[in-house]
């Protein structure tokens, strides 16, 4: 499955939702049966995602269960897998462990992204999700749950920058899923009116390894998905990089516009170029 460059979430309980997502220019869509719907809902929302996966679709469809000790995830699972979905995002995910769980219950290809740091114990496996299973599409993360479970009064400071402890949640889980050799996610922006904030957050999120990003709201997709989607200028500048070491076999550093190439800048040349759907 490609990587998605952006992922919306649709609350499970929505079906009106759900139908006006597909046409929102997202690459994938989480229909959630986690925190946006409530504890008596989730029997109706469940019939509502398995009748909607079993509809047409043109874009991924993941559905987010709910942890796997909760106590509901069984239920989750037994209801929307005869559907096929394309991925179940995990949430309170603790590393390799959890992943192998998951893995056991499901059968076909259907991948898993799990949310790798709503826990304090999370935070400790986020270099053991590598090896598990080919099921694992990539890593994301997010700053809401783990302060609530450590008792911390924001994740944030008052600019809306992350703290230090969330700093550090989100460059584990980038190191963690390239260790693991899949993709990083980003975490949600959560002022869905702020467009221009959602444009700088996200560049940075590309700027620092990310490859895609979650959505909680349809106006945030072109955002993202521009943030995301290699330029022009970056892919002939990739083409340009892979082109000079295949006319000089065996260079190991070469000169390209006055600036030093090396393996490095070949291996990124290659990925942006896979990243853009080119051969390279």
């Amino acid at each position: 499955m490609p990587v998605p460059r952006s992922l919306l979430f649709v609350p499970g309980d929505r079906p009106d939702r759900m139908a006006k997502a597909l046409n929102s220019g997202a690459d994938a869509l989480i229909l959630d049966l986690e925190d946006a719907v409530a504890p008596a809902a989730k029997p109706a929302a469940r019939a509502s995602i398995a009748e909607f996966l079993g509809g047409p679709r043109n874009i991924a469809l993941f559905v987010r269960v709910n942890p796997l000790d909760s106590g509901l995830a069984d239920d989750d699972l037994t209801a929307i897998l005869p559907a096929r979905p394309d991925g179940i995002v995990l949430p309170k995910a603790e590393g390799g462990a959890t992943l192998a769980a998951l893995d056991a219950k499901l059968d076909g290809d259907t991948m898993i992204l799990p949310i790798a740091t709503e826990t304090p114990t999370a935070m400790f496996a986020l270099g053991s999700y590598g090896g598990v299973t080919d099921r694992l599409l990539g890593l994301t993360w997010g700053a809401e749950d783990l302060p609530a479970a450590i008792g911390a009064a924001t994740s944030r400071e008052s600019d809306g920058s992350y703290t230090p402890p969330y700093q550090l949640a989100r460059s584990l889980t980038l190191f963690g899923a390239h260790a693991a050799g899949v993709a990083a996610i980003e975490t949600v922006y959560p002022d869905f009116r702020d467009l221009d904030g959602l444009a700088a957050y996200a560049a940075r999120g590309r700027r620092d390894g990310f490859v895609g990003m979650m959505a909680i709201h349809p106006a945030q997709v072109p955002v993202i998905n521009a943030a995301f989607t290699p330029s022009a200028q970056e892919v002939a500048h990739a083409r340009a990089i892979v082109a000079l070491f295949a006319a000089n076999p065996g260079a190991g550093a070469l000169s390209l516009e006055g600036r030093m190439v090396d393996a490095p800048h070949l291996k990124a040349a290659h990925a942006l170029l896979a990243r853009a759907g080119l051969a390279g």
